[in-house]
């Protein structure tokens, strides 16, 4: 019954789609003159009420990430694109560390039976690398993003690391990462059309984020063997 409500569901949504493009042209729609014209406005939005703003974004990424939504990634570029390298770097590495913690002691105080449910997998492993790194292992975790954040948040609630051990090892093992992704936003903010897509700088920003993992697991790899 339930595999017959998802097909008929993506059917409409399917149909609506066909319905929408034979009405409209969804290329102009979804053009990047129209996207670029819409961040411009909101960006002379921003800078008309610079610090309510930054306030409101910084208050907006705590929650979202204390309520383990899993959309880390579009808000580290909004932040990159609408504050800034520096301001949003600032922004994104602090809210990010707050929300995580407080998603942790969600976990831990209020949602341990639905965790312990949901990501049984993930904890039967993170036991066993606490066990053997200590807290090493939530720094590379932080590092190298083998598991989606949200998790690595709710499942860290179950086990025996301390709320104040969680925060600081988040803090230092999110910082490069968030400034890769916040660098990524704001390259991608400077852009003026589709073809300035292959600059150096974005080229760069997409390769370091692609290779950046990959060096963290071989660094880790290499400390445990030695």
């Amino acid at each position: 019954m339930k595999k017959n409500r998802g097909k008929i569901f993506f059917g409409l949504v399917f149909f609506t789609i066909i319905i929408v493009s034979y009405f409209t042209d969804l290329s102009e729609i979804l053009s990047f003159e129209i996207i670029k014209d819409t961040y411009q406005d909101i960006k002379i939005l921003v800078n008309n009420n610079y610090t309510i703003y930054y306030l409101a974004f910084f208050i907006l990424y705590i929650v979202v990430t204390a309520f383990a939504l899993p959309i880390s990634l579009l808000k580290t570029l909004l932040a990159g694109a609408l504050f800034g390298f520096w301001p949003g770097l600032i922004l994104v590495s602090f809210a990010s560390s707050i929300g995580s913690t407080f998603c942790f002691l969600f976990s831990r105080y209020a949602l341990r039976a639905y965790t312990q449910r949901r990501f049984a997998v993930y904890l039967e492993k993170v036991n066993k690398g606490i066990e053997t790194d200590g807290w090493l292992y939530l720094l590379f975790l932080r590092l190298s993003p083998i598991f989606p954040f949200f998790v690595i948040n709710l499942v860290f609630g179950l086990t025996k690391m301390r709320t104040l051990e969680f925060y600081i090892v988040s803090q230092i093992g999110m910082f490069i990462g968030t400034a890769i992704f916040v660098n990524a936003g704001v390259q991608i903010a400077n852009l003026n059309s589709l073809e300035e897509i292959l600059t150096l700088k974005i080229i760069l920003s997409l390769t370091i984020i692609g290779i950046f993992p990959i060096l963290i697991k071989f660094i880790y790899k290499k400390i445990k063997n030695d």
